[in-house]
């Protein structure tokens, strides 16, 4: 697991690496000028001010000094040593001002390539993946897991060089002053360090939990705010607000009792940081007092304690940002890992207008549970065939099936002759045109909405393919025509106007097969009549499938499929079909009662 993040982590960092470099170079340069004005001050205390051993300064700076008479120099010209720790502070300030900026440029560049990645990865994933997905989890992984990651590498990442280099150099420096003094200045030390990894250890399965359930209410909210208008329809909003107080009470305790976890690990830590400042200034006032320390070395040590303890104490914070990094980049590495959709460019791209033929085919989600059985027909190329089922009997599986959004299992479909397992998939869903039930469309104009399906299509297509649909009469009467804003999914448009731009839309490009799954039954059965009338004037040679309960529908199909539960139990043209006892007759006997009950009622 480590060396997948390691892996995964410099695979983002590709390009940006002279950057963290770079900021690892002014993090160096930083913590070597934090360390050197105490010792300039202690100089200044012991050498210059209390006289109490030779001065002893930096190369050039010593150098520069003995020119100009020493010490004596020095005491007379104290504005130097002062403009020298101003020049000391002005270089910290420019180093973390650069050490920030490239930090900030390579976090941003390296959230930017995750985000991306994750996107494109999702377009490539199976359509049975999307379907499993929750939404508003798979949101929350490519915006807030992605941001978690981004927040650590543009500060915490380099915070651990930073306190490495900060313990490695003050230890070098503090043993070659004293060696009984820097052994009571970091006594305590291994100890915050020991409880900073305890204090990670248990966090990390915390910090999932949280993500997870946070993932979870995320769903939930955009699973309700997509389906708003069918709480209102049934009054469920108090169902939905229950339901969502669980997830969000869940989420709320878990990250709450990691809140509770750093404040412990914050109160034992400011426990140990103040009993190490402590034990080094009692230490180092004993030693002072008995002449083995002078004042300016415990200043230094002094001074020296307080820097390291902060970056010591803040391990914490940074193991814990480093959990939640870990736990987000796990999550998505899990979408990363998922399979893409197998195809390959070396498959065939055959004529789609030609015999389709379902020989044996057997399906099911579960292997266990087929939702088709045996499935057997052949439609001539340029046929309509309708399919008529009740609810769970297999009619939009039979359309996936056909678009290779699933395999089936047993059995095959040809398209002349050609198994489309042979056939590239983005090869044969380009030439088979998909008009669902429920329609998407995007918070957009209507000519872009149109214009989905074929990029380059022109707005005479555009114009044209909306009068077949029978949309063009409704659109011209918008204020703004075709650029008129359709809202969030449509929500600006009837069903049936929606419905007619669905259909619209997929006219547009061209297609071989058209597909209207349940798709006429928001648009009343005059308008049906006439979209499947100018279809055929427009779109001849075309083989159409038609789902539909609506037997003025059905009645025109050059041939009838009837399934339930999965199996075809009869087929031929209207005429054949209400002539045999069976489920289309029933039906078909019903809608012809409830028009006449309609009719009398007029």
């Amino acid at each position: 697991m480590q060396s997948r993040r390691l892996k995964l982590c410099l695979e983002f960092m590709r390009g940006t690496r002279l950057k963290y470099i770079g900021s690892i170079v002014t993090v160096i340069i930083a913590v070597g000028v934090a360390f050197i004005s105490p010792l300039l001050l202690s100089e200044i205390i012991d050498s210059v001010i209390g006289n109490a051993r030779p001065l002893e300064l930096p190369g050039v700076l010593q150098t520069w000094v003995d020119a100009r008479g020493g010490r004596e120099f020095l005491a007379n010209n104290m504005w130097i040593l002062a403009a020298v720790l101003i020049a000391i502070n002005i270089v910290n300030g420019v180093v973390m001002f650069l050490r920030g900026k490239w930090t900030a440029q390579a976090s941003e560049s390296i959230a930017e390539k995750m985000r991306n990645r994750l996107y494109r990865h999702l377009q490539t994933l199976p359509y049975d993946y999307h379907v499993k997905a929750a939404t508003g989890d798979l949101i929350q992984r490519c915006t807030s897991d992605v941001e978690t990651v981004r927040r650590f590498l543009s500060g915490q990442l380099v915070e651990i060089f930073r306190a490495v280099f900060m313990l490695v150099i003050a230890l070098i420096i503090m043993l070659r002053m004293n060696v009984t003094m820097t052994f009571a200045s970091l006594i305590l030390v291994p100890a915050l360090f020991a409880y900073g990894m305890v204090f990670f250890k248990l966090t990390m399965r915390r910090f999932r939990e949280t993500d997870e359930a946070e993932g979870r209410m995320s769903a939930v909210l955009q699973e309700n705010l997509t389906g708003v208008r069918v709480v209102r329809a049934f009054g469920r909003e108090r169902f939905e607000v229950e339901k969502f107080n669980r997830v969000n009470d869940r989420y709320r305790d878990l990250a709450a009792h990691q809140a509770n976890l750093l404040a412990y690990y914050w109160s034992i830590s400011d426990l140990l940081t103040m009993s190490q400042s402590a034990i080094s200034l009692l230490v180092g006032v004993v030693m002072a007092a008995n002449g083995e320390l002078t004042v300016g070395d415990l200043l230094v040590f002094t001074s020296y304690v307080g820097q390291l303890l902060w970056p010591v104490r803040q391990l914490g914070r940074i193991l814990s940002d480093m959990g939640k990094s870990f736990v987000a980049l796990d999550r998505i590495d899990e979408i990363l890992c998922q399979k893409s959709e197998p195809n390959s460019e070396a498959m065939l791209h055959p004529p789609i207008n030609r015999d389709i033929v379902f020989d044996h085919v057997t399906f099911g989600y579960d292997r266990s549970k087929p939702v088709l059985q045996d499935i057997s027909f052949t439609v001539p190329q340029g046929a309509t065939v309708a399919i008529l089922g009740a609810t769970g009997s297999g009619k939009s599986s039979l359309m996936h099936l056909l678009q290779r959004l699933y395999d089936c299992t047993q059995g095959r479909i040809t398209i002349g002759g050609v198994d489309i397992k042979d056939i590239d998939k983005a090869w044969l869903r380009s030439r088979v045109g998909l008009i669902l039930q429920e329609p998407f469309l995007y918070s957009r104009t209507i000519e872009s909405n149109l214009g989905i399906a074929k990029p380059d299509v022109t707005f005479e297509e555009v114009r044209e393919a909306a009068r077949t649909a029978r949309a063009d009469e409704f659109i011209t009467e918008f204020e703004n025509g075709y650029d008129t804003l359709v809202g969030e999914r449509g929500v600006t448009l009837s069903g049936g106007q929606k419905q007619r731009v669905a259909i619209a839309r997929t006219l547009c490009k061209e297609n071989d097969v058209l597909i209207f799954d349940d798709s006429l039954s928001a648009v009343d059965t005059e308008t049906d009549a006439a979209i499947r009338e100018a279809l055929k004037e427009r779109k001849q040679g075309i083989t159409t499938f038609i789902i539909s309960h609506r037997i003025t529908t059905l009645s025109q199909a050059d041939f009838i499929v009837v399934l339930e539960q999965g199996r075809i139990i009869q087929q031929g043209t209207h005429d054949e079909l209400i002539k045999q006892e069976g489920l289309y007759k029933r039906v078909n006997m019903i809608q012809n009662s409830l028009e006449d009950e309609l009719e009398q009622l007029a």
